[in-house]
């Protein structure tokens, strides 16, 4: 395979072009810039031959320990450790689980512009990290609660308020636990729910039982039924998206069927 076909190899090559090597304190006289082949290779902890061979296209498919080694020592950002994979593979690598403890401001402006439209940002763990100010008169006030009470399955199983304002508190809790279970694993976060389930089974045989279940459901859209203590009964239409970037993020929009309970919605959040 030439150079001018090895798509792996001329991206190997543009990225390790970019780097500084005093950054990473190499030094010596260079006729080209960015890191030598050799050194790409030591800093992946990898073969100086067999880096070279993946430049040249030589040497068959990288294994997956391969490339993430090669994404950190070219200091890959995540998009492009996805490219490298698709060039070295064809295939994306495996989700690798982040914790998040906020969003970014954008992303906040973004859901404060629904006035309406209850919104809210949950983790793969279904840990609340942003919610808007429709959110807060609607569902519940998530800024009065510490951050490990703002886990929705926490509030639906251990929180009776919560759990009087469903219509129908167990087909909610059983469509809860198998989109939890969905949304973990997707994300790769298996290990970080073990903790967490630990806990509920303690705390809610009934979380117990619907979590041996093993059942797994999708969370995209529906209609969520509340019986507010103001709006009285209410039905949402609610769409999930995933934030761009972060698996392990999705924002969740609701929206009234009923317009005019939007406009008494507006009106408390004006209050």
């Amino acid at each position: 395979m030439t150079d001018d076909t090895n798509a792996l190899g001329t991206f190997l090559r543009n990225r390790r072009g970019r780097l500084d090597p005093a950054v990473f304190g190499f030094s010596g006289r260079r006729r080209t810039p960015g890191l030598r082949r050799e050194e790409v290779a030591q800093r992946a902890n990898i073969s100086p031959t067999w880096y070279a061979w993946l430049e040249q296209g030589r040497g068959g498919a990288p294994s997956a320990d391969v490339l993430n080694r090669i994404a950190r020592g070219l200091m890959l950002t995540e998009p492009e450790r996805e490219h490298l994979f698709m060039l070295g593979l064809g295939r994306m690598p495996e989700v690798r689980y982040k914790s998040a403890e906020g969003v970014s401001p954008r992303l906040q402006r973004l859901i404060d512009t629904l006035d309406a439209s209850p919104a809210l940002v949950r983790t793969a763990t279904w840990d609340v990290v942003a919610w808007n100010r429709a959110a807060t008169v609607v569902m519940t006030d998530y800024g009065k609660l510490a951050p490990a009470d703002r886990n929705i399955l926490r509030l639906l199983f251990c929180n009776p308020r919560i759990r009087t304002v469903q219509h129908d508190w167990m087909a909610v809790a059983r469509f809860v636990v198998g989109a939890f279970r969905s949304d973990a694993a997707r994300a790769g976060a298996t290990s970080e729910v073990a903790e967490l389930v630990e806990e509920l089974c303690k705390a809610s045989p009934e979380f117990e039982a619907l979590w041996l279940e093993n059942e797994v459901v999708a969370s995209g859209e529906g209609t969520k039924w509340l019986k507010h203590p103001v709006l009285g009964d209410i039905a949402l239409e609610y769409s999930g998206f995933a934030v761009d970037g972060r698996p392990d993020l999705n924002l969740v929009v609701y929206n009234p069927v009923d317009p005019a309970v939007a406009k008494r919605i507006r009106a408390l959040v004006g209050d």
